[in-house]
């Protein structure tokens, strides 16, 4: 008596081994590139150091404060990290730091003193840029164990922003796009797709 075994079962079980088989593999590439990207991401995560080129002093009342820049010297819309330091460390105390230069919104004058969040046992700003060249000053008003005080670091020349103005740097920006609406446009009148269209209808 003849088997009847279908001849599909053996097909299906091959496709199926391969279905395994090649599932496999992919759960293994799929692991090995999330472990890539992990391993290569580490390194970018991890927070950059903060850099102090030039430092300054300024009294505030009883506290002594070093004002570290880690660009010098300043210049506008360049990047940068600001650290305030007073003597003995910034345990016990608190305040405020007020901004007087030219460009800046009056919302953005005065801010509370808090810790740098690459360097945390000093107080800082992370990644700020002033907008406009001039002269600026930095008022702290500080309060601690021996009561308030109150500096003012004056005359910080801040030079014009580092390469090509502003404007020019849009309206090179600018000609890529406005190149190639020029191009559409000239090919639109070429066609004329409307033209066509209509001797089509």
């Amino acid at each position: 008596m003849r088997s009847s075994r279908s001849p599909l079962l053996p097909a299906v079980a091959s496709a199926s081994r391969w279905v395994r088989d090649h599932a496999r593999r992919l759960v293994l590439a799929v692991a090995a590139a999330f472990a890539l990207v992990a391993v290569s991401t580490a390194p970018a995560a991890a927070y950059a150091p903060v850099g102090v080129v030039h430092t300054e002093r300024v009294q505030a009342g009883p506290y002594t404060v070093t004002v570290g820049f880690s660009e010098w010297p300043l210049r506008a819309m360049q990047s940068l990290d600001f650290t305030f330091v007073p003597d003995g460390g910034i345990a016990g105390k608190d305040g405020t730091l007020t901004l007087d230069g030219p460009g800046l919104d009056a919302d953005d004058r005065e801010t509370p003193l808090v810790r740098h969040p690459r360097k945390r046992d000093v107080w800082g700003l992370d990644v700020q840029a002033l907008p406009e060249s001039g002269t600026w000053s930095f008022t702290f008003d500080i309060d601690g164990h021996a009561g308030h005080g109150r500096g003012t670091l004056r005359g910080v020349s801040v030079l014009d922003q580092p390469g090509p103005p502003l404007s020019i740097s849009w309206a090179v920006c600018a000609l890529p796009p406005a190149g190639m609406l020029a191009y559409l446009a000239v090919g639109w009148r070429r066609n004329r797709p409307s033209e066509k269209v209509a001797t089509l209808i």
